[in-house]
């Protein structure tokens, strides 16, 4: 079958068991997960026909899961198998791959959302980006955001979720100052993080990242991880806003573009107001990574034939 014939060709889902193309995906009205945003989901992308670091984003999948006293469906190599399944079908060499476990429905007469049957909604579209890399390469304008970041007293931010009501608010900020990102800071001032990344400054060669209020991100692992190889140390400690304003370099983390570095700063040009080399080179070395087997595994697209 031709790409042009393929049903799932702009997208494939998983919805409660079933796979269907992402276009005729739908949810109860009433899941918890779409009502009182009570889910957890990861995101991992797909690139060049190869899954970038599958088992650390389905082992934060699950820790987040179990954190909210959620079920997941299918778990192990039953969930990889899934995503596989997803990718296979649409044909995608590059792609966004995103797994949501949700509360589910609650039964006649219960509000309590322990009596829900937990349901997995899974869905894999074209690969998407915060920052294309023609962006990326001449650095992207952020702001500093005036909503402040749901305090980790209210919520985990280490878990993934869809509670988005500050940075949905900030990239409505942000694009109304004609920032491509924001970042939030906490009640004390401290830098915490953007909607779906992380953010990392650069001084002296060194690099810093905030230890809390923010997502334990695959991305920002990786980073942390490629720096060390080069022997540039970074430090996971809070990080003040004079700190992110008197910067080297700045640069953001997401499975959503990878290390994408940050070259104005509310108007104001970051360092020299170019993509500095700390980042320039993490950036070279995170896409490099897309080709080690360390990091990598290929899609199998085979699994629909060996299933059947």
């Amino acid at each position: 079958m031709s790409q042009s014939e393929n049903p799932f060709a702009a997208g494939a889902a998983y919805v409660d068991g079933a796979f269907v193309p992402m276009a005729e995906a739908r949810i109860p009205l009433g899941d918890l997960g779409f009502i009182r945003s009570d889910c957890t989901y990861d995101v991992v992308h797909v690139w060049r026909g190869r899954f970038f670091r599958l088992d650390a984003h389905l082992d934060r999948f699950l820790a987040s899961a179990a954190k909210l006293r959620l079920v997941v469906p299918l778990e192990g190599e039953r969930l990889a198998d899934m995503l596989h399944g997803l990718v296979a079908r649409t044909g995608l060499k590059d792609a966004y791959v995103n797994m949501t476990v949700t509360r589910g429905t609650l039964p006649p007469g219960s509000r309590n959302p322990l009596d829900c049957r937990n349901r997995l909604y899974a869905f894999a579209v074209p690969f998407m980006w915060i920052a294309r890399p023609v962006e990326a390469e001449r650095g992207i304008a952020m702001i500093v955001a005036t909503p402040e970041r749901i305090s980790m007293k209210s919520f985990d931010q280490s878990v993934k979720n869809f509670m988005w009501g500050d940075l949905t608010a900030a990239m409505i900020e942000a694009g109304e100052k004609g920032a491509k990102v924001p970042v939030l800071l906490d009640a004390e001032a401290n830098v915490t993080e953007g909607p779906g990344f992380n953010v990392f400054v650069v001084k002296e060669g060194a690099l810093a990242t905030p230890d809390t209020g923010v997502l334990h991100g695959i991305t920002r692992r990786t980073a942390i991880e490629l720096a060390a190889s080069l022997n540039v140390e970074t430090r996971i400690a809070p990080v003040s806003l004079g700190e992110l304003r008197s910067a080297d370099e700045i640069f953001i983390t997401s499975t959503a573009g990878g290390i994408m570095p940050v070259t104005r700063l509310d108007g104001a040009p970051v360092g020299d107001g170019e993509p500095g080399p700390v980042a320039q080179r993490l950036l070279e070395l995170y896409w490099q990574a897309h080709g080690d087997a360390r990091y990598t595994e290929p899609v199998r697209y085979d699994i629909l034939e060996a299933a059947e």
